[in-house]
């Protein structure tokens, strides 16, 4: 729904341009489910609180380290200050690892009312640098099935803290939407997964997936669109919830901010919007 922005139809619908039913209607079409679409209601009527590095009730956040199979993992942890229980997110970085712009991230989500945690994939590796030049090297000397089992051990952490409500979704974003697929195929638990421009599982793994699926794909990404075709066809035949999103105009990393050769404003506004209505849906 990129020509018609969901900000300026909830305006059209405030200034009685269109009838309820006609925006209840586009709204619904736009999310993919009348639960999404009175999930989004209230994010759309603070719509101007969505935007990045809002300063008003900002977050407590702090670095925690949670336990994995193999050693601790250390991780950025958000929470809204005001509330006892929160549902609760795991956000995975891109491949330049835990960056401020994903701890930004986390922020944000934390200020839409989850307890929200991006672990550092490199922490095997020594963890994120400062030095950017390090991270490529770190990254390639990182075990796959370690880091798997490390972002799934990231769920298990938060459904059991005591600020979660129990109800655990996953996001990510590059290097960390594929990541985030893997989650979702390998922790039966997971109760929302929203890959952002990531690498899809093998056909013989959706068959594992239980949460429900969010996928953003940018238009112009060759190298991530051609596994999407395949994706869709399994997630079809294995009866698996999903929605699958392609932004026009659009390249990779649409969403990242910090990156204005990549960044699209429009974009990244209206996936998020669906990103945090999908998971006030599914998370309840």
């Amino acid at each position: 729904m990129m020509e018609h922005n969901l900000t300026k139809l909830y305006d059209e619908y405030k200034e009685g341009k269109i009838s309820r039913r006609s925006f209840l209607k586009k709204l619904t079409l736009a999310t993919g489910s009348t639960a999404a679409a009175m999930a989004i209601l209230p994010v759309l009527a603070d719509a101007g609180n969505i935007a990045p590095n809002q300063e008003d009730d900002e977050p407590i956040s702090q670095f925690v380290n949670y336990p994995a199979p193999k050693m601790e993992i250390r991780a950025f942890l958000a929470h809204p200050k005001n509330g006892d229980k929160f549902p609760a997110v795991v956000i995975i970085h891109e491949n330049r690892g835990l960056q401020p712009h994903i701890q930004d991230v986390t922020k944000r989500l934390a200020k839409e009312g989850f307890l929200s945690m991006a672990p550092d994939a490199l922490t095997p590796a020594g963890g994120t640098p400062d030095d950017q030049a390090l991270i490529a090297d770190r990254l390639k000397s990182l075990d796959n099935d370690d880091t798997v089992n490390n972002m799934v051990a990231a769920v298990k952490y938060l459904q059991t803290h005591p600020l979660s409500t129990g109800k655990v979704g996953c996001t990510g974003f590059c290097w960390g939407g594929a990541m985030t697929n893997s989650v979702a195929v390998n922790s039966p638990d997971l109760n929302a997964a929203v890959p952002y421009y990531g690498r899809q599982p093998a056909a013989e793994d959706v068959a594992k997936i239980n949460a429900p699926i969010m996928a953003h794909y940018a238009e112009n990404d060759p190298g991530i669109n051609a596994g999407i075709e395949a994706f869709e066809e399994e997630l079809k035949k294995q009866n698996k919830e999903y929605q699958i999103f392609i932004y026009p105009g659009t390249g990779h990393a649409f969403n990242n901010d910090t990156n204005p050769e990549r960044y699209n404003a429009e974009a990244a506004k209206l996936a998020w919007i669906r990103t945090v209505a999908f998971f006030k849906d599914k998370l309840r």
